[in-house]
């Protein structure tokens, strides 16, 4: 059954123009079906549409429950918006699909894109929490400055530099002087952030930042990933581990 959006709940509700039009219109819903709602805050409805009007539908609320969440934990993706806004778009609904709960994009020293619209972003997450009939939506953030973020919790970076490439690094490293995988790393429970950079990487002063405000140094594999690809398998590696 399809599931539609309604941030404002009471016990008779009338989805918004767009809900409507896609329910009435697309979908072919007449009076009497029932239909799926939620709040986007961990709320589902089970409905009965009592005037399917293309844009105003008007639903009655027959019952309500509130489903378990996926995983435990919670898991916040910060990923650099790519030059080509698609993969970001790509990589938002691919996350948004397996379980992320929280999402924030960042602005690093070689971002090579500084802009993005949130309101399309928003878009793309409400749509990906439909279509895999998520009743608990994630949070998104504006694009911030990768300086400017305050996170807490258990705190990982995945960059690509290697400690030859900057030995400066090296002595924020635990004994072994190297990167640990994503999902040894990951306390099962725990609050996790893990923070995917540009196309061009970080800076060695955004990795050194990022150490000396408490994050991990982590790996995702022995391939170089480009971003969005990263992001999905980050965001994966933490649901599975907190599953």
């Amino acid at each position: 059954m399809y599931l539609f959006y309604c941030p404002e709940i009471a016990t008779t509700l009338t989805l918004s123009e767009e809900e409507s039009a896609h329910c009435v219109q697309v979908l072919r819903r007449s009076a009497g079906d029932e239909i799926l709602v939620t709040d986007g805050i961990g709320q589902l409805y089970h409905c009965v549409i009592t005037n399917p009007h293309r844009k105003h539908c008007e639903v009655e609320i027959r019952s309500v429950e509130t489903p378990e969440p996926l995983h435990e934990g919670h898991i916040h993706l910060v990923i650099a918006p790519t030059k080509n806004i698609d993969r970001t778009e790509l990589a938002i609904e691919k996350c948004v699909e397996m379980g992320v709960d929280e999402l924030t994009l960042v602005l690093c020293e070689h971002s090579e894109r500084k802009t993005v619209n949130m309101d399309r972003m928003q878009k793309i997450l409400v749509s990906a929490a439909k279509q895999s009939l998520k009743t608990r939506f994630p949070i998104l953030h504006p694009l911030t400055k990768m300086t400017e973020l305050q996170i807490e919790g258990d705190k990982f970076i995945a960059h690509c530099m290697s400690d030859e490439e900057d030995e400066s690094l090296q002595a924020h490293y635990r004994s072994s002087d190297s990167k640990h995988a994503l999902q040894n790393e990951i306390v099962r429970g725990h609050q996790t952030t893990v923070l995917i950079g540009p196309e061009g990487d970080f800076s060695p002063e955004e990795v050194q930042w990022a150490i000396q405000n408490g994050y991990m140094p982590v790996s995702l594999g022995a391939a170089r990933l480009r971003t969005e690809t990263a992001a999905i398998v980050a965001c994966h590696t933490a649901v599975l581990m907190n599953s």
